[in-house]
This record gives C-alpha cells, sequence and structure tokens, in this order.
C-alpha cells in the first residue's frame, strides 16, 4: 500500500438553515437543523442530495443546492475565545459554546480569522475547532 489518503471533500451550509435528513428525499425525516457556514465531509451522492458527516461523525442528507465550498470551521470545545488579535494576550471579543461555526477567512500560524453568520469577526487557535 502507498500510504497516500486521498483528500475528502468538505463543503459547508450555503443557506441561512438547512434542514438535515435521514434520506435522499424531501419526504424523509428532518433530523436536525443547521445554520450557514456548517462544515461537513461528502460520504456519499444521489442525484441531488448529498450525505455528509458532520464533526461528530454523524451522518446523513442534504439537498446540493444548500452546500457551498466556502472555508468553513466549527467550534468543538465548549467555552472558546474568539480574540481580536491572533494571540492569548489580545482581548476575547466574544466566547462561544461547542457547536458553533465560522467561516475561516484567513489562517495566522496556529490562528485562523473566523466570521459567523451574524456578522461577528475575530481570531480563533485552531486546536478549538474542526
Amino acid at each position: 500500500m502507498s500510504g497516500l489518503v486521498s483528500a475528502q471533500e468538505r463543503v459547508s451550509v450555503d443557506a441561512n438553515v438547512a434542514n438535515i435528513r435521514s434520506g435522499a428525499g424531501t419526504k424523509t425525516n428532518v433530523l436536525w437543523q443547521v445554520e450557514r457556514f456548517h462544515p461537513f465531509i461528502v460520504v456519499e451522492k444521489k442525484g441531488k442530495w448529498v450525505k455528509v458527516k458532520d464533526f461528530e461523525n454523524d451522518q446523513a442528507w442534504i439537498h446540493s443546492s444548500l452546500l457551498g465550498k466556502t472555508k468553513s470551521v466549527i467550534t468543538i470545545k465548549n467555552k472558546c475565545n474568539v480574540r481580536s488579535k491572533p494571540t492569548t494576550k489580545s482581548s476575547i471579543l466574544f466566547t462561544t459554546e461547542r457547536g458553533v461555526p465560522f467561516r475561516s477567512i484567513k489562517k495566522e500560524g496556529n490562528w485562523l480569522k473566523v466570521e459567523h453568520a451574524d456578522g461577528d469577526v475575530g481570531w480563533i487557535h485552531k486546536s478549538l475547532v474542526w
């Protein structure tokens, strides 16, 4: 075996709110809803439907029209500080809970400049996101 791992396709929600379903179709159950920038890994495609996996390894279906290629991350810890600059010495702009998605704007060392769907912008350490 060569040891090469194929890159997994990452996508993110490109709608304000998206239904995540039990199957590929609008007649299937809505399992949960997610907000803009929620990141996923593509597992399978079936027509206009995409089976996705999230940061908790949950798998479900979403319509492809709700997805885009915006680089995004989601917080994986409770009480994640979002700061004014890419350093732990900078002021905390706001704190988020686990499971909050952000658009990734820029990377600087181990820090990411992120934007929430509501427009809040700041820096978060990459160890706090998926």
